[in-house]
C-alpha cells in the first residue's frame, strides 16, 4: 500500500486561518464575519490586515447569518466561522430561507465540530451537522482531514459560486496531505489502492483508516482508501469504481451514522450496485464530556474499529 508520512501535527481549523490570510491579500471580495470567536478560528492575522473586512459579530449568530446573506447580495464572499454546532443547530432557519433557498454566495465555515471538540461535552459537540447541511438544496458540503487539506479547501471554496458547507476541528492531528496535493470540490482522492474491501473516510477519520489498512495488509487484506473530502456533491463514479473491485465497503467518519457521509455513500451503492456495507460512526447518541482521543476510543471512531468493520464487511460478500 502507499505510505503518507506525517508532516507533523497541527489542528485542522490552523489551516482555515492560514487559508483565510491568504484571501485577504489574494482576494478583496472576501469578507469575513464571526461570532465572538477570532482566536478560536485564527482570524486574527486576517482581522489586523483587513480590518475594514471583518465584522465582528458578537454572540449573535442567527444575526450573523443574515448579515453575510445580505453582503453576498452586495458581492461579497463571505466567510462566517463559528463553532460547528452554533454554525448549524443553532442557525438552521437563518441558512434554510436566508442562504441556501436564496442561493446566496455565503461560506459557512464551522471549527470545533464533531466529538473531538472534547472537554466541552455534548451541548458543544455536534455529531448531526453534515446531516442537516446535505438536506439543504444547493448545498455543498466538505470535511477536509489535515492542516493541508482544510487549507486548500477554503482557498477553493472562495472561487466556487454558491452556499458551502466547510467544517473542522479543534485538536492537533496528523498532516499527512501533500501541500501540492490538488483540491478539487466533489473529487474523492484514492490514497491507496486496494482490492479486498472499499473504505470510504472522511475528515479526522481518514488518517484512522489509513492506520487500519497498514493493520490489514499485514494480515494479509487488502484495503483501497478513499477519502470523501466532499460528502455533497459525492463522488459516486469514485465510490462505483471501488466497489467495483472490492465487492464490499466501510464508511468511517466522526458523525452521527444517520445522515452523515455513510448514508451518503450507501444510497449511492443501494441504487447503482449494492454490496455489504458496514458503518463507522457514533452510533446514535450524542457525545460527553472526556479527552478527543478518550471519547474516539469510547465512541468506536479509531484504526481497530475500522478494522473489525473491514473484517465484517468481508465476511458478508457472496
Amino acid at each position: 500500500m502507499k505510505t503518507y508520512p506525517v508532516l507533523g501535527k497541527k489542528d485542522t481549523r490552523s489551516g482555515f486561518g492560514a487559508a483565510i490570510t491568504q484571501l485577504g491579500e489574494t482576494n478583496k471580495e472576501v469578507v469575513v464575519l464571526t461570532a465572538d470567536l477570532t482566536g478560536s478560528l485564527k482570524l486574527n492575522d486576517f482581522e489586523k490586515a483587513n480590518p475594514e473586512h471583518f465584522f465582528q459579530i458578537g454572540i449573535a449568530e442567527a444575526n450573523m447569518m443574515g448579515i453575510a446573506a445580505g453582503l453576498a447580495t452586495a458581492g461579497k464572499i463571505p466567510f462566517t466561522g463559528t463553532f460547528a454546532n452554533f454554525s448549524t443547530g443553532r442557525v438552521y432557519d437563518q441558512i434554510r430561507q436566508s442562504i441556501a433557498y436564496s442561493d446566496k454566495n455565503v461560506k459557512i465555515c464551522a471549527s470545533h465540530a464533531g466529538l473531538t471538540l472534547g472537554e466541552d461535552g455534548a451541548t458543544h459537540q455536534i455529531l448531526e451537522d453534515i446531516g442537516l447541511m446535505r438536506m439543504l438544496p444547493g448545498m455543498v458540503v466538505i470535511n477536509p482531514c489535515d492542516y493541508n487539506q482544510t487549507k486548500a479547501a477554503t482557498l477553493a471554496i472562495a472561487d466556487y459560486h454558491g452556499p458551502v458547507y466547510l467544517r473542522f476541528g479543534r485538536p492537533v492531528v496528523a498532516n499527512f496531505i501533500p501541500e501540492d496535493m490538488p483540491f478539487e470540490i466533489g473529487k474523492a482522492i484514492v490514497l491507496s489502492e486496494g482490492t479486498d474491501v472499499s473504505i470510504f473516510a472522511t475528515g479526522h477519520l481518514v488518517w484512522e483508516a489509513l492506520e487500519a489498512a497498514a493493520i490489514l495488509e499485514a494480515e494479509g487484506i487488502s484495503a483501497e482508501i478513499i477519502n470523501i473530502h466532499t460528502i455533497k456533491p459525492i463522488d459516486s463514479e469514485a465510490i462505483l469504481k471501488s466497489v467495483a473491485k472490492t465487492g464490499c465497503a466501510v464508511s468511517a467518519e466522526e458523525h452521527n451514522i444517520y445522515g452523515g457521509l455513510g448514508e451518503a455513500v450507501g444510497g449511492v451503492l443501494l441504487r447503482n450496485h449494492p454490496v455489504p456495507q458496514e458503518f463507522v460512526g457514533v452510533q446514535d447518541s450524542f457525545g460527553e464530556s472526556g479527552t478527543p482521543e478518550q471519547l474516539m476510543v469510547k465512541y468506536g471512531l479509531k484504526a481497530i474499529n475500522i478494522v473489525a468493520a473491514a473484517k465484517l464487511a468481508i465476511s458478508r460478500k457472496a
